[in-house]
């Protein structure tokens, strides 16, 4: 998502780690998660807790 690429603005950096963040817990499968997403494991959890 970021390979290569130079930021010097710490808002645009700080838009581009919440993209990268809002991907990985909530669109990316997690192989350690038996490709769920975190958000997916999260909500597994909890319902299944109460």
């Amino acid at each position: 998502m970021l390979a290569g690429v130079v930021i010097d603005d710490t808002g645009v950096l700080n838009d581009k780690l919440r993209e990268w963040e809002d991907n990985d817990n909530f669109h990316r499968p997690h192989g350690a998660l038996g490709g769920q997403t975190p958000y997916e494991r999260l909500k597994q959890r909890t319902r299944t807790r109460m």
